[in-house]
């Protein structure tokens, strides 16, 4: 039995309103973002909430943080260096926005930041405080992206998902880019997958994620979805180096037939990866980061903030140095590279596998690869990826893990470990 004081920790009278507030503002947020955008996309209402996001994200704020202090309360314990890295990177980055604002710089770029902030609070908490492993989130979450996955099939153009370009939205401005319809759908992949014990499983979701994500011509998110399979599936297996033969095994095959596939996929933009010369986004990509490497040289230690026009930005860390200076820079480098680096090290190699380990592994994976390539650095998944790894820290502070699965146990499978965890978890 767990000792009287875990077991007081966060009373359920405490816990349940608390909770269903932070399940619905993610559900909100990510599958509520891209059926919102879907039914603009389709001329069944204008854009009533403006690009949505954000304006759920500000109206989410203020509540997600009182219930957060509420917890932290009723804990009784301290905030780890995790949360207390990121409030002081996010400070840092206020303080920054509003002396160069007060100084007359873009207001578009000062107010993308303050997003950034608002995003990062509500991506940490709910990212921190949810159990993603309850059975009917679970399921909800499947159900969405089954229902996200049908919409960019059904509606897309000559191998392209693009509502826009079905000219049946009242203002087609209105419609998501393709970028927002991929964050919600990666988003909610990971969430789904990595609660998933079994192989089989799992192989049918890649199946059904991969084309989907090519579909909707979201190159980065593709890349790093597929990432994530050799990571979940190497982590799983009993035999890591047998699996790791046969995934190199895999990609020489697949190197050896790509001409042959390419012939049977849509023509999109997305092909576009196979030689990046050729594509005009990777081009002008590469030219602004030429252009942020200029202005770092010439502002080494505090930058340039907003010295570029709006939109024009490095899409990667540099980013970060030109509006932030060599100590931003620093900073968001530290935050983002130690949870990756911490959990390979301590956590990836452990027995038996622990499912709660996968989602901030990923999380974290997946955000060092979009800020090393293609994301500039507000990104929200930064916020994700150390609530994520805090939770994780709280449940190796607390030895628990839940082990769920969506079907058939891992242990079936030879090539997996014949055990799973089962203990409680900690409300953390």
């Amino acid at each position: 039995m767990p000792p009287l004081a875990h077991m007081q920790v966060s009373p359920p009278t405490a816990r349940l309103p608390s909770t269903a507030v932070q399940y619905a503002v993610f559900f909100l947020l990510f599958p509520g973002f891209f059926f919102y955008h879907t039914l603009i996309g389709l001329g069944i209402f204008g854009a009533f909430l403006g690009g949505y996001f954000s304006v759920v994200s500000l109206a989410a704020l203020l509540p997600l943080m009182m219930l957060h202090c509420r917890r932290l309360l009723c804990e009784r314990v301290g905030q780890d260096a995790t949360e207390l890295g990121l409030a002081a990177f996010l400070a840092y980055v206020l303080l920054v926005a509003g002396v160069n604002w007060l100084a007359g710089a873009d207001p578009t770029t000062v107010r993308s930041h303050l997003l950034f902030v608002v995003d990062s609070i509500n991506m940490f908490i709910l990212f921190r405080r949810l159990d993603f492993s309850a059975a009917w989130v679970r399921t909800a979450a499947l159900l969405a992206l089954g229902g996200m996955s049908a919409i960019v099939f059904y509606y897309s153009v000559d191998g392209s998902f693009y509502l826009g370009a079905l000219g049946l939205a009242k203002d087609p401005k209105s419609v998501a880019t393709y970028q927002g319809f991929s964050r919600s759908y990666l988003v909610t992949y990971l969430v789904v997958v990595t609660r998933m014990r079994s192989c089989a499983l799992r192989i049918a979701l890649y199946a059904l994620v991969a084309p989907a994500l090519y579909v909707n011509t979201a190159r980065t998110e593709l890349v790093a979805m597929l990432c994530t399979i050799p990571l979940i599936e190497l982590y799983f297996a009993r035999y890591k180096v047998a699996v790791a033969v046969l995934f190199s095994a895999g990609l020489l095959a697949v190197k050896g037939t790509l001409n042959g596939m390419v012939a049977f996929l849509p023509d999109n933009r997305t092909l576009e990866l196979l030689d990046l010369s050729q594509s005009s986004s990777a081009v002008l990509r590469h030219q602004l980061s030429v252009q942020a490497w200029q202005t770092i040289i010439h502002h080494p230690l505090l930058g340039a903030y907003a010295s570029y026009e709006p939109g024009s930005y490095a899409h990667n860390l540099l980013s970060a140095w030109v509006d932030l200076g060599l100590f931003g820079f620093l900073c968001l480098l530290y935050i983002v590279l130690r949870p990756p680096l911490h959990m390979l090290a301590s956590g990836y190699f452990n027995k038996p596998p622990q499912l709660g380990f996968v989602l901030p592994f990923c999380l974290s994976s997946v955000t060092v690869l979009m800020l090393a390539t293609s994301h500039p650095f507000p990104d929200m998944l930064i916020g994700a990826t150390l609530g994520a790894y805090a939770r994780y820290q709280a449940h190796r502070r607390t030895r628990s893990d839940r082990a769920y699965d969506l079907g058939a146990p891992a242990q079936r499978h030879p090539y997996f470990y014949k055990t799973m965890p089962q203990h409680s978890e900690s409300r953390v």
